[in-house]
C-alpha cells in the first residue's frame, strides 16, 4: 500500500509539472531584443545538452551491458536505463523551461517584483517537482514490476548517478570555463560591467548558470533522493521483524516521500500561490514595448504572448477578490506577501517560510504515516531528526557566504590590502565553515542510530546495528522530504540571474533592473544554501548506501586491523582530492581557451569596445561545449572504475574502507570549497554595494580575482564531489555480490 500511495503521489507531481509548465509559458517574452537574447542562450543550452545526452547514451549502454555480463541480472540492467532515462528527463526538463522562463521573468519584472518571483520560481518548482514525481515513478513501478525486490531497484539509483555524476561535472566546467573567461577579459582587462552585450562570452555564461545550477544541480539531487530511499528499503529489507509487518520497513521511505509531495506542494504554494486564484487579469500588460503581434524568434512553438489568462494576486491583507473563504480562503493565509519595497531579508523569508511550511506539514502527515505503518514512534523522530539536519546545514551555509554576516564581511575587509589576503581569509574561512555541518551531520547520525537501535528492542529479532543504520538511512529520507519546494529555491536562483542579464543587455527601465537585481541577489543565497543541503544530504544518503553496501557483501566486520582495510580508506581519502584537481584543472583548461578567444575578438572585430561591433557569442558557446564534454570524462569515469577495481583486487572489506574515506574526506573538502567560493563570491558583490570604495577601487578588483577563484570551487569542483562519494556507494552496492576476498591473502 504505501508503495501504491508512493505511485499516485508520483502521478499527482506529474500533473502540477504539466500544470506549472503551462502557466510559465503563458506568460509574455517581452521586446524583440529580449527575444534575440533568450534565443541566443536556449540555442547554447539546447546544444550542450544534446551533445551530452549523445555521449551518456552510449556510457548507459555499454554500463548497462557491464552489469549484466558480471551479474547475469537483466532486471538490475534495466532499472539501471531507466534511472538514467529519469535522471536525465528531469534534467532536460528543468533547463528547457529554465531558459524560457529567463526572459518571461525579466518582462514580468516590469509589473512589479512579485510577478516577477512568481515566474522565476514558478520555473524552480518544474525542476524541484519534476525530481521528485519521476524519481517516485520510477522506482515504486520498477518495484511493482519485480515483485517487491529492492536489490534490483539498487540499479535505479546507479543509472540516475551516473546521469548526475557527468551533468554535475560537464555543466560545472562548462558554466565556470564561460564565467572566467568572461569575467577576465570583460571586468579586469576591458573594465565592462557584468552581463554587458559587447562581451563575446556573455551568452556562454548565461547558458552556464543553466546547464551547471539547473540540469547539474537538478540531477545531482536526484542522485541523492533516489539514492537514500533505495538505502533506507534495502535496509529494511534485511530487518527481522518479529511484531510488526516486515514489509512496513521497506515501505516507510516510500510513504514519507510521498507525503513529501503534498508538503512540498504546499511549500511552492505559499510562493506562487496567486495564480490559483480563479480572477482573471492580463499576464500582457508590460512597459518593455512588448509589440502588438509579435514574430517568434524561437525554434519551438509557444505562445509570444498570451493565451490563458493570468489570476489575480492575493491582497496585503491576504485575500483575494474572490474564494476568500473556506479552506482556500485558511490556506491563503500561508501565501507571501511582497511589496515593491520588500528587503532582501524579507524576500529570504518568503522563502524561507515555504520550506519550513512544507517541512511542518512533512512532519504532521509523517506522524500519521509512522502510526498507519505500525513502526515504532522513534522513527517519526528520526524523520523529525533529518530535517532539522538539513535545515541547520543551510542555515550554517547561510551564515558563512552571506554579505551580511562577519565571516565574509572580513574578506571584503581582507580585499583592501590585495588579491592575496583576500585568498588567504576566503580560505580560512571555507575551512572553519565546515565545523558546524560535519557536527550537524555527526550529531544527527548518533542520535538516529540511538533512536533505531531503541526502537529494534522486542521487534527485531537480530541486528539492532542494522536498526540504526536502518535510521540513518531514514534520517536521508526524511532530510529530503520537501525536496520539491527545496530545490525549487534553489532553480529559481539561475532564472533570476538570467532574467538580470536579458535586463541589462536589453537596456530595460531602471525600474525594471532594479527588480531584476533584487531577484539576482536572492537567487545567489539560494543557491548557496542549496549547494549546502545538497552536500549534507549526500553525506547522509552516501552512509546509508555504505551501510547497504556492508549488509549486501556480507562484510563481517569494518577491522583497522585489517591488512586491506586501512589502504583502503586511504585511497578513499585520497580520491577527493584527485577528483577535485581534475575538475579544478578542466575548468582553467576551457576558460585559457575563453580568454584567447574573447581578447581576439576585442582586437580584430571594429567597433565591439565602442559598441558599434556585434560579437561573436556562438564561438565562446562552442569552445565552452567542447571543453566540457572534452574534460568531464577522465574524472567521469574515475567514479565508476576505482570502486570497481578495489573491490575485485583488494576486496570486499578494503572496498568499505574506500568508501570510508571518499566519504569522510569528501563531505569535509566539498563543504570547505562550496563556501570558500561563495564568501568569495559575496564579499565581492558586498564592496559592490559602495563599501571600500565600491566598484572599480582597489579592493573591488582584488574581490573580483578571490570570486574568479571561488567560481570553480563553488560551481564545478565543490558540488561534483557529492555526487562522487554517492556514485561510489552506489557503484558498490550495485555489484556487490560479485566482490569477493580480493587478489590478496594474509
Amino acid at each position: 500500500m504505501s508503495v501504491i500511495i508512493a505511485l499516485l503521489m508520483g502521478i499527482l507531481g506529474v500533473i502540477y509539472v504539466l500544470w506549472q509548465f503551462r502557466n510559465v509559458l503563458s506568460y509574455d517574452q517581452g521586446n524583440q531584443t529580449m527575444r534575440e537574447i533568450a534565443q541566443a542562450i536556449q540555442e547554447g543550452a539546447a546544444a550542450f545538452l544534446n551533445r551530452e545526452y549523445r555521449f551518456l547514451a552510449i556510457f548507459v549502454v555499454i554500463v548497462a551491458a557491464v552489469i549484466y555480463f558480471l551479474l547475469r541480472e537483466w532486471q538490475t540492467a534495466v532499472a539501471f536505463i531507466i534511472g538514467a532515462i529519469a535522471s536525465g528527463g528531469a534534467g532536460y526538463l528543468g533547463m528547457y523551461i529554465a531558459v524560457r522562463a529567463n526572459v518571461r521573468t525579466a518582462a514580468a519584472s516590469s509589473r512589479g517584483l512579485h510577478e516577477g518571483l512568481r515566474v522565476a520560481f514558478g520555473s524552480g518548482s518544474i525542476m524541484g517537482m519534476s525530481v521528485v514525481s519521476f524519481s517516485l515513478l520510477g522506482m515504486t513501478i520498477l518495484y511493482l514490476i519485480f515483485d517487491g525486490n529492492v536489490n534490483y531497484v539498487t540499479g535505479f539509483g546507479f543509472g540516475a548517478s551516473s546521469i548526475a555524476l557527468f551533468a554535475r561535472v560537464g555543466g560545472g566546467i562548462y558554466t565556470k570555463a564561460a564565467d572566467v573567461g568572461a569575467d577576465l577579459v570583460g571586468k579586469v582587462e576591458q573594465g565592462i560591467p557584468e552581463d554587458d552585450p559587447r562581451n563575446p562570452a556573455v551568452i556562454a555564461d548565461n547558458v552556464g548558470d543553466n546547464v551547471g545550477d539547473v540540469a547539474g544541480m537538478g540531477a545531482d539531487l536526484f542522485e541523492s533522493y533516489s539514492g537514500s530511499i533505495i538505502a533506507a528499503a534495502t535496509l529494511g529489507a534485511t530487518l527481522v521483524v518479529a511484531q510488526a509487518d516486515p514489509l512496513a520497513y521497506v515501505g516507510l521511505p516510500f510513504l514519507v516521500a510521498a507525503v513529501g509531495v503534498i508538503s512540498s506542494l504546499f511549500g511552492i504554494y505559499m510562493v506562487v500561490g496567486e495564480v490559483w486564484d480563479a480572477t482573471p487579469t492580463s499576464h500582457s500588460d508590460t512597459d518593455v514595448d512588448t509589440p502588438a503581434e509579435p514574430e517568434l524568434t524561437s525554434t519551438e512553438e509557444e505562445p509570444a504572448t498570451v493565451s490563458t489568462p493570468s489570476y489575480a494576486p492575493v491582497s496585503s491583507t491576504g485575500t483575494s477578490s474572490s474564494s476568500s473563504g473556506g479552506f482556500l480562503g485558511f490556506i491563503k493565509q500561508f501565501v507571501a506577501k511582497i511589496d515593491e519595497n520588500a528587503t532582501q531579508e524579507e524576500l529570504l523569508s518568503a522563502l524561507r517560510r515555504s520550506v519550513w511550511g512544507a517541512s511542518v506539514v512533512v512532519l504532521g502527515l509523517s506522524l500519521l504515516a509512522v502510526l498507519l505503518a505500525g513502526v515504532h514512534f522513534n522513527y517519526w523522530l528520526v524523520i523529525l531528526v533529518g530535517l532539522v539536519a538539513g535545515n541547520g546545514i543551510a542555515y550554517a551555509t547561510e551564515y558563512y557566504t552571506s554579505y551580511t554576516e562577519k565571516p565574509t564581511q572580513a574578506i571584503a575587509d581582507s580585499s583592501q590590502t590585495g588579491a592575496a589576503t583576500t585568498i588567504i581569509q576566503g580560505l580560512a574561512v571555507g575551512m572553519v565553515s565546515t565545523v558546524a555541518p560535519a557536527l550537524i551531520v555527526a550529531v544527527a547520525i548518533l542520535i538516529s542510530v540511538w533512536l533505531g537501535i531503541s526502537a529494534a528492542g522486542g521487534l527485531v529479532v537480530d541486528g539492532s546495528i542494522t536498526a540504526g543504520l536502518y535510521a540513518v538511512a531514514l534520517a536521508g529520507v526524511g532530510m529530503l522530504s520537501t525536496l520539491g519546494v527545496t530545490l525549487a529555491t534553489d532553480a529559481y536562483g539561475p532564472v533570476a540571474d538570467n532574467a538580470g542579464g536579458i535586463a541589462e543587455m536589453s537596456h530595460l527601465p531602471s525600474h525594471v533592473r532594479t527588480r531584476t537585481d533584487a531577484l539576482d541577489s536572492l537567487g545567489n543565497t539560494t543557491a548557496a544554501t542549496g549547494k549546502g543541503f545538497a552536500i549534507g544530504s549526500a553525506v547522509l544518503t552516501a552512509l546509508a548506501l555504505l551501510a547497504a553496501y556492508v549488509t549486501a557483501a556480507d562484510v563481517e566486520s569494518l577491522n583497522l586491523l585489517d591488512p586491506t582495510m586501512l589502504p583502503g580508506i586511504l585511497i578513499g581519502a585520497m580520491l577527493p582530492y584527485l577528483f577535485a584537481a581534475l575538475t579544478m584543472t578542466a575548468v582553467g583548461k576551457a576558460a585559457f581557451q575563453i580568454v584567447l578567444e574573447v581578447r581576439r575578438q576585442f582586437k580584430e572585430i571594429p567597433g565591439l569596445m565602442e559598441g558599434t561591433g556585434t560579437p561573436d557569442y556562438k564561438a565562446c558557446v562552442g569552445i565552452s561545449t567542447e571543453g566540457a564534454l572534452r574534460e568531464m570524462v577522465l574524472p567521469g569515469s574515475l567514479a565508476v572504475i576505482v570502486p570497481l577495481v578495489v573491490g575485485f583486487v583488494l576486496g570486499k572489506e578494503a572496498l568499505a574502507g574506500l568508501l570510508i574515506g571518499a566519504t569522510s574526506s569528501g563531505f569535509v573538502l566539498a563543504v570547505m570549497m562550496a563556501n570558500a567560493g561563495g564568501a568569495w563570491d559575496n564579499a565581492k558583490k558586498w564592496i559592490e554595494t559602495g563599501e571600500y570604495g565600491g566598484k572599480g577601487s582597489d579592493a573591488h578588483k582584488a574581490a573580483v580575482v578571490g570570486d574568479t577563484v571561488g567560481d570553480p570551487f563553488k560551481d564545478t569542483s565543490g558540488p561534483a564531489l557529492n555526487i562522487l562519494i554517492k556514485l561510489m556507494s552506489i557503484v558498490s552496492l550495485v555489484f556487490a555480490s560479485a566482490f569477493g576476498s580480493g587478489w590478496f591473502s594474509f
